[in-house]
């Protein structure tokens, strides 16, 4: 793919994806559930916010209780709760920016500097797409990519493809290590978790 804009430079939309079912959850909606009395989303907004000029929440369902939250709520354009790469398609096609970064709901904690280290490598390596990693673990769900990945998404999800690994063999990743804060990508699956986290708070804060 060209990479004809300076990297260095281009603005960044931030995606925030919301849209599962939360089966391990009960069935809830995972991003609306609330640690230490605030939603999850609220707590990843104002770690992810701030790294990126445009952010963006990717939910199927809820939409109101999301826009809430001051900014665009997007649905995925597949139906059947598709899986990250959905909200991924749904996000680059309203992307006011060139490059478009992702984390969960469900992981409050999240780097702060995440987007700065992503596009270091991705500006230094040129690639498509840069992942986190933790030592041997890829951390899929938090990614920046460029625009131009689209076309590729569509046809792989069109395709009947859902697993982003398999996405991600298609294009050129560069893999970009977080061994020192491992911890920071912690994710929220089920109400055990939950409660963990709640009682993590006040060391994840400080």
């Amino acid at each position: 793919m060209r990479k004809d804009f300076p990297d260095e430079t281009a603005c960044i939309t931030g995606v925030i994806l919301a849209g599962g079912r939360g089966r391990r959850m009960g069935g809830v909606d995972k991003g609306l559930q609330e640690l230490c009395g605030r939603p999850l989303v609220a707590w990843v907004i104002e770690r992810f916010g701030p790294q990126v000029d445009e952010l963006l929440i990717n939910a199927n369902q809820n939409g109101d209780r999301y826009a809430v939250f001051g900014h665009r709520v997007l649905a995925d354009q597949i139906s059947e709760f598709a899986g990250p790469l959905a909200g991924l398609q749904a996000a680059l096609t309203a992307a006011r920016h060139s490059l478009l970064a992702t984390a969960p709901c469900d992981s409050p904690f999240l780097p702060s500097d995440l987007v700065h280290r992503l596009r270091q490598a991705l500006t230094t390596s040129g690639a498509d797409l840069a992942v986190a990693r933790t030592f041997n673990q890829p951390q899929p769900v938090f990614c920046l990519c460029r625009r131009e990945v689209l076309p590729s998404l569509s046809e792989y999800l069109e395709s009947g493809g859902r697993r982003v690994d398999r996405w991600h063999a298609m294009l050129q990743v560069v893999k970009v290590a977080f061994d020192d804060q491992a911890g920071a990508f912690e994710n929220i699956n089920n109400r055990g978790e939950l409660e963990r986290f709640e009682r993590a708070v006040p060391d994840q804060t400080s």
